[in-house]
């Protein structure tokens, strides 16, 4: 039987281009997005260069915690996993809530990875050596280091909220790293640098994501976006698909994998403990393995 792999948000752009290669290695990939119809065509895609059994799409909503339960619930029943790839993101332009009432950036950027990689944890130590691989961003440096309360002080802007989450995300990952070391689960960073996603076309077009001083140099700042996401989405998931399977990394841990595919220094402030440590705290507050 070959490598079972989860790929979240794996129906389009760098998350397809993920699952795609991976399933070229021969691993049996499933890939979790809302909307069957682009889930029924990723699965298209992704046999059409697999190596080993199909690929199958699962119907989840990543920005629902009890939907994130209900997804771990029923890939944990099905067995050991090897591979779980945390791909999914999102950018708002203006603040939303989720159905758990949680501002949505920070729910969907790291609680739902948080929720779903800690109740997995008992498949990937069956399937061990296994891998968790959580996709990070640039954006973590215009990000606020705050996480006393989900929402940091001072005005919604979609740009660096979304960075204050990655961030969060990736503090967790060394965290996690650490936490598993010697259990045969492997955790990795991946930072897929720029690419055209629907994400890059759409909501980093408005200059309300970005502060008010920057929103004065928009047009700069913008070229610099464009710029820095005219990538392929192909391109930009080799860093993932290496941290997920290639074999140089076999026995290692806690690195991050940059744009170019090979290991990179993790943004400074991360590595403070005490910032891991107040993202536990509300991420364990926020969303509690268990429903209440």
């Amino acid at each position: 039987m070959g490598k079972r792999a989860v790929v979240t948000a794996g129906t389009g752009g760098i998350g397809l281009e993920t699952a795609m290669g991976l399933a070229a290695t021969g691993h049996a990939v499933t890939v979790i997005g809302r909307n069957a119809e682009r889930g029924a065509r990723a699965v298209e895609r992704i046999d059409a260069v697999a190596t080993g059994r199909g690929a199958r799409f699962v119907a989840a909503d990543l920005a629902s915690l009890d939907s994130v339960r209900g997804l771990a619930a029923r890939l944990a029943g099905e067995g050991p996993l090897n591979v779980l790839v945390n791909n999914v993101g999102a950018m708002f332009a203006d603040r939303r809530q989720t159905v758990d009432g949680i501002e949505a950036s920070f729910a969907v950027n790291h609680l739902s990875p948080y929720l779903l990689t800690e109740l997995l944890l008992e498949s990937l130590r069956a399937g061990g050596p296994s891998r968790i691989v959580n996709v990070t961003s640039g954006a973590v440096r215009v990000a606020k280091r705050s996480f006393d309360a989900v929402e940091p002080p001072g005005g919604y802007y979609g740009f660096h909220w979304y960075g204050r989450a990655k961030l969060a995300n990736l503090a967790y990952t060394l965290e996690l790293a650490e936490r598993l070391r010697g259990t045969g689960i492997s955790v990795f960073a991946a930072d897929p640098g720029g690419a055209a996603t629907t994400m890059t076309d759409g909501t980093m077009r408005s200059p309300k994501i970005v502060s008010p001083g920057l929103r004065l140099l928009w047009p700069l700042v913008r070229l610099v976006f464009e710029r820095a996401t005219s990538g392929s989405a192909s391109l930009a998931a080799r860093s993932s698909v290496l941290a997920a399977a290639d074999a140089s990394l076999d026995g290692r841990t806690g690195l991050v994998i940059g744009p170019k595919a090979r290991p990179v220094a993790p943004f400074r402030p991360v590595t403070d403990s005490r910032t891991a440590e107040a993202v536990l705290r509300l991420s364990r507050r926020l969303a509690p393995l268990t429903s209440a």
